[in-house]
């Protein structure tokens, strides 16, 4: 995993390794005594925990660890709070959430917490947690201050089977959507006021993927019908809604069609999208827009529809016209937006990294002995290289200087 510092952690069996991402020198070593299922820096970028039972290693003094133990309770899951001084651990059956202090050594307990993929999120300057909980077959929300986890806000939802939350960017507002059962989208503010609530539809799947723009201004929603829906934050009205065709035939504002399976040159309209039928007896079908994320200065955004996972979508914010659409050989696994520029890396289900900037497209080929299919992309903070990932490999790719790119 990468932290916010130029550095990178990974394990080797009972190794934990801490590199240089510059250099590629190691800095630290640490041996642990049990195989390592997950990695997690600070904030900071000063501590980097490891989960078997969890334990927590300083990189300014190597000699200095702790070891943290839930006893009978288990552990199932773990996160660094954004001070980078306290961890949150989440008991077997969603019991409790116990608040560790890496300083004081106190702890706090925090009951009913919800079992839900995205029950947890903190503002972007880290001074407030929003925390699905669930009590007497209700859904409820609780705001905890980071500073010391006492409680601010309680309060109820107009929700049957609360799914997600998250803040926005400014920390004003909290979205809340409901399990993919049912169509429905909730804003409260952080006093517990509901601000808007939406249903497109119903009797069929909803809510599969919910982003927030940079500037807290439009907040887009996928949905199992192959749409993105598009709200603005003053008048809380839809201002668009965005369609995933099998055929593009016209677009008055895209730039081009790149169909990278054998080339990256731009292609002609109308263009076929490669899909993928549903299995109408499988739990979760693979279908909808199940990933949606806006570039760093808000002014794109992409899109990919979970039964064409070979199309990569952009969008331009604002007039919401599509701009581009990326067409690969294999299935899109995931992608990430460049932490301070227009460019977008995209790793499929094979060797090559894809790199798109309103520039253009090009594609990379990952060095490696063997097949290398990507499973994950992250970016370097400074945005000088980015970490492509499989099961067992990872590969770092740097980037050349600016001015001796033409639009990358």
């Amino acid at each position: 995993c990468l932290g916010s510092l130029p550095l990178l952690a990974y394990c080797v069996q009972l190794k934990l390794m801490v590199r240089d991402v510059r250099a590629l020198h190691v800095t630290n070593t640490f041996t642990c005594v049990d195989l390592v299922n997950q990695l997690e820096w600070s904030a900071d970028s000063l501590f980097l925990s490891c989960s078997m039972h969890r334990r927590v290693w300083s990189l300014e003094e190597p000699e200095w660890h702790c070891k943290i133990k839930e006893g009978s309770a288990g552990l199932i899951h773990s996160c660094w709070s954004p001070d980078g001084r306290h961890i949150l651990n989440t008991a077997e059956f969603h019991l409790r959430i116990t608040v560790w202090s890496l300083c004081s050594k106190s702890v706090s307990y925090i009951r009913y917490p919800k079992n839900c993929a995205k029950g947890m999120d903190f503002t972007q300057d880290g001074q407030y947690m929003a925390l699905a909980e669930r009590r007497n077959c209700k859904d409820f929300v609780s705001v905890f201050a980071c500073q010391d986890w006492q409680l601010l806000k309680h309060f109820a939802t107009d929700t049957e089977d609360l799914a997600g939350l998250i803040w926005s960017p400014n920390g004003c507002v909290l979205c809340i959507w409901e399990a993919s059962t049912e169509y429905k989208v909730l804003v409260y503010s952080a006093d517990g006021r509901v601000l808007f609530a939406y249903s497109a539809y119903c009797w069929a799947l909803g809510v599969k993927a919910v982003a927030w723009s940079p500037s807290s201004q439009f907040l887009a929603v996928g949905s199992y019908d192959e749409k993105v829906r598009v709200f603005c934050d003053i008048t809380w009205q839809k201002i668009d809604e965005l369609s995933h065709p099998k055929k593009v035939s016209y677009a008055p504002d895209l730039a081009g069609i790149y169909d990278l399976v054998f080339s990256d040159e731009v292609v002609k309209i109308p263009f076929d999208v490669s899909v993928e039928e549903p299995d109408p007896d499988r739990a979760n079908p693979r279908l909808g827009v199940g990933l949606i994320a806006f570039s760093s200065d808000g002014h794109y955004m992409a899109t990919r529809n979970d039964n064409m996972r070979w199309a990569v979508w952009v969008w331009a914010v604002g007039l919401f016209r599509l701009i581009s659409l990326l067409h690969h050989k294999r299935p899109v696994e995931t992608l990430a937006w460049h932490p301070s520029q227009p460019r977008l890396a995209i790793a499929c289900d094979g060797p090559s990294v894809f790199l798109w900037s309103p520039g253009g497209c090009v594609s990379v080929v990952v060095p490696s002995e063997g097949a290398f299919h990507m499973l994950g992309v992250k970016w370097q903070p400074d945005g000088k290289s980015f970490l492509v990932t499989n099961k067992t490999e990872f590969c770092l790719c740097y980037l050349e200087m600016e001015d001796t790119v033409q639009g990358f």
